[in-house]
């Protein structure tokens, strides 16, 4: 699936390993492009559909999960965000109609998320906007290969981020 990286890791030291001119440049870049992105995103689902980028993504993991429900504690875990956060979101796409909670059967603290007809119906008006507006901002300015590397590269960076969840500090468990 994605390439190993096999440079050799460094023997730790005191002195910091400082990013090299074209590490910075790589590193700001990528930094500058994540930001601007997600703002574009973020605006153009804004006006098309009054919801930020997250909640598109909470809608889109719903519509594809069996019976389009999942659990809260499921649904944090994909969008990587607490369940405070969670919750909130979930209390407004409520507001909206776009979702209901329903208590899980088999846990008395549990909660299913449930996207209802009318928050497909917004996804199903809102994906060929959101698609469009990735298309150009994203695969319209790469060539095959620059996509091709581009996904191998946010691959194994993923990857090497992915923590084990036995007693790691992650959002979703908070």
């Amino acid at each position: 699936m994605g390439h190993m990286n096999t440079a050799p890791v460094p023997a730790p030291s005191d002195e910091p390993r400082w990013l090299s001119a074209e590490e910075q440049f790589v590193w700001r870049s990528y930094i500058e492009a994540a930001t601007l992105l997600e703002d574009h995103l973020d605006r153009q689902l804004q006006r098309d559909a009054g919801m930020p980028h997250v909640y598109y993504g909470l809608l889109v993991k719903l519509a594809e999960s069996p019976r389009r429900r999942l659990r809260m504690t499921e649904l944090a875990r994909y969008a990587k965000i607490t369940r405070s956060r969670l919750s909130h979101a979930v209390a407004r796409l409520e507001k909206n109609g776009w979702v209901r909670r329903e208590d899980c059967p088999s846990d008395k603290r549990g909660q299913f998320a449930i996207l209802t007809d009318e928050g497909y119906e917004v996804l199903r008006r809102t994906a060929p906007g959101h698609v469009n507006a990735v298309r150009q901002a994203v695969f319209d300015r790469l060539t095959p290969g620059q996509q091709k590397s581009l996904g191998e590269i946010m691959r194994i960076v993923a990857e090497g981020l992915q923590p084990s969840e036995a007693g790691a500090d992650l959002p979703w468990l908070r």
